[in-house]
């Protein structure tokens, strides 16, 4: 499909024949991340106006998930994980592993191409974040963002996200 096919084209410029015939051909990847960790990492990165995290989160579920951004918007919603079917789906804390066993499924040599990853800094880093962020938030705004990102928390292996309580 080189007559329409570059890096900004949405699938859904295609029709439903060449949909199937490309998503039959390519090798299909997902990276996941944790949507909490999306809302901080968002947040740390200014990507809202707000002062606080707790009115950054505010704002978000005010606005409800029609006008989210794609930074935070649930991950359901943007990749349609139930109509295409990835081969892989790898979770953001875990990328050595999963980007090892990948490249050894294609019979590349895991070892030699993987850049270095910082996983278990980055997952403890979160973690502690996480929670000093998920303690400023009220009980109703915790439960309504279990709510907002509930399909991504039946979707995806989120099991130790704080919104999955």
């Amino acid at each position: 499909y080189p007559r329409r096919h570059a890096p900004e084209t949405q699938l859904s410029e295609f029709n439903l024949t060449e949909i199937e015939a490309m998503l039959g051909s390519y090798t299909k990847v997902l990276f996941v991340r944790d949507p909490f960790q999306r809302l901080i990492s968002a947040f740390m990165q200014g990507m809202g106006s707000s002062p606080s995290f707790s009115s950054f989160v505010q704002d978000i579920l005010d606005g409800g998930e029609h006008d989210a951004s794609e930074t935070w918007k649930p991950l359901v919603s943007l990749c349609r994980p139930c109509l295409v079917q990835y081969d892989y789906v790898v979770v953001f804390g875990f990328l050595r592993q999963e980007l090892g066993h990948m490249l050894r499924r294609a019979g590349l040599p895991a070892g030699s191409v993987l850049p270095e990853f910082t996983d278990t800094q980055v997952r403890w880093t979160y973690s502690w974040l996480s929670e000093q962020m998920f303690s400023e938030l009220s009980l109703q705004q915790k439960k309504q963002l279990s709510r907002f990102y509930r399909w991504d928390l039946s979707a995806f292996p989120f099991s130790s996200s704080l919104l999955t309580d």
